[in-house]
C-alpha cells in the first residue's frame, strides 16, 4: 500500500482526536475535528461502535503511523529496531521516531507540520553537520547540527521559518540558534516530555501477537 495522499484532517476525524497533522490550522476554530467531531464518510454521524481489544491496539498503532507519516513496512522496521534495543520497547520506539530528521526539522520550527518538514528534507533544503541530507527517515544523534543548505536559504520557506524562529517551545534535547537558523541535538528524546497522543503499550501488544 502506498503512502496516504488524501486530506490529512480525515485521519484525525477517523482517530477521533487531534493528531496535529495540519500545522497551525489545528490550533484554530477551522480545525475539522472541532467543526465535525465524528468520523468521515456517509455514515460518520452514526454512533461509533465499540472496538475489540485488538481494534483498540490497531487504532493506537495507526495514530502513531499517521503522526509520523510512515507506511506500514517503515513502521514495522522501526518497531523491530526498538524491540532489538535494550530497555522498554515502547520508549525505544518513541525515541527512534522522534530522532527522524523530518521530525527534528518540525520540532525546531523549520516547518509547520511533519508533512511539510518531510518535503523540505526531500527537496534538499536541510543539512546535517554541514552536509545535505535528503532522506527524511535519517536518524540524528546527540551532537548533530541541523541547518539549511545554501539552496534552502533562498526559499520562501526559509524566510517564513526565520520570521517564526523561537516561537515554538523546544524539547530539552534540542537547542536552536535563531540567528544562524541551526539546531543542535543535545541528547536523546525523552518520551515523557514528548506527550505523544497514542499508547505505546498498545502498539507493543499489537505486534506481540
Amino acid at each position: 500500500m502506498g503512502r496516504y495522499t488524501g486530506p490529512v484532517c480525515r485521519l484525525c476525524r477517523r482517530a477521533g482526536q487531534k493528531l496535529y497533522l495540519k500545522g497551525e490550522k489545528c490550533y484554530t476554530p477551522k480545525c475539522p475535528v472541532e467543526r465535525r467531531p465524528y468520523p468521515p464518510g456517509q455514515h460518520g454521524t452514526q454512533r461509533r461502535r465499540r472496538l475489540s481489544d485488538r481494534g483498540l491496539q490497531l487504532q493506537e498503532k495507526q495514530k502513531a503511523r499517521y503522526i509520523y507519516g510512515l507506511m506500514e513496512q517503515q513502521f514495522q522496521r522501526f518497531f523491530a529496531e526498538a524491540k532489538r534495543q535494550k530497555g522498554v520497547t515502547g520508549e525505544n520506539l518513541v525515541k527512534l521516531l522522534e530522532s527522524r530528521l523530518d521530525n527534528v526539522v518540525y520540532r525546531l520550527g523549520f516547518a509547520d507540520s511533519r508533512r511539510q518538514a518531510r518535503q523540505i528534507v526531500r527537496h534538499g533544503h536541510i543539512a546535517v553537520n554541514g552536509r545535505k541530507v535528503d532522506i527524511p527517515s535519517a536518524l540524528v544523534r546527540p551532537g548533530d547540527v541541523v541547518g539549511w543548505t545554501a539552496r534552502g536559504q533562498k526559499t520562501a520557506l526559509f524566510e517564513m521559518a526565520k520570521e517564526q524562529a523561537g516561537s515554538r517551545t523546544l524539547p530539552s534535547w534540542l537547542e536552536l540558534d535563531a540567528a544562524a537558523m541551526t539546531g543542535r541535538v543535545t541528547g536523546e528524546p525523552k518520551p515523557e516530555e514528548i506527550g505523544v497522543p497514542f499508547n505505546t503499550a498498545s502498539i507493543v501488544e499489537y505486534y506481540s501477537r
